[in-house]
């Protein structure tokens, strides 16, 4: 016997969980996990019957904000690698990764708080972008744009202090700048 398939979505509900999913990304990122389904659903502009047939608690909307963001973060990755050279790539994929990691700690806390594993629900996309990373360490370590003692988990590492300092200084696009161009710089060859 073969597993049902789930049937594709109507293209105004398909629509509807784009939007849902947009406005839950942004109010959670800006405003964090405390946000209300009832402000993500009014802000979506539809009603919170419409949030809960796609999403039926906030934890798997959280939950689907954070596979969607690493999903969004593996497919950037791979288009970086097209379409630019080595070094370009390398730097360009450790800034998104930095940008689009603020709040993921928070997010994880908020769901293994109602009892869920973020990390099992993520797993399949953080190991897509892992083995992106590992390709574009070592074209731009080959192009020698970095230094060649880097390896992954220490880049993993330098990812992860990097989100909390830029997150630790807030708002001021000037300070994160300066972080992150301190911290590239170390990845540099001397």
């Amino acid at each position: 016997m073969t597993a049902a398939r789930p049937r594709p979505l109507r293209a105004d509900a398909a629509r509807n969980r784009a939007r849902l999913l947009d406005i839950a990304t942004r109010e959670f990122t800006t405003r964090g996990p405390a946000v209300t389904t009832e402000e993500i659903a009014r802000a979506a502009g539809v009603g919170v019957g419409t949030l809960f047939r796609h999403f039926p608690t906030k934890e798997a909307l959280l939950e689907a904000v954070m596979v969607r963001r690493l999903e969004t973060v593996a497919a950037r990755t791979a288009q970086l690698a097209a379409e630019s050279g080595p070094a370009e790539a390398f730097f360009d994929c450790f800034r998104l990764v930095v940008e689009q990691s603020a709040g993921k700690d928070e997010f994880t806390r908020a769901l293994a708080a109602a009892g869920m594993d973020a990390h099992s629900a993520l797993r399949e996309s953080s190991e897509v972008i892992k083995e992106r990373l590992t390709g574009l360490l070592a074209g731009a370590q080959r192009a020698g744009a970095v230094r060649p003692d880097l390896g992954l988990p220490e880049l993993i590492a330098l990812l992860t202090g990097t989100t909390k300092a830029v997150e630790q200084l807030g708002a001021d696009p000037a300070a994160r700048e300066r972080i992150l161009e301190i911290v590239l710089d170390g990845l540099r060859p001397r």
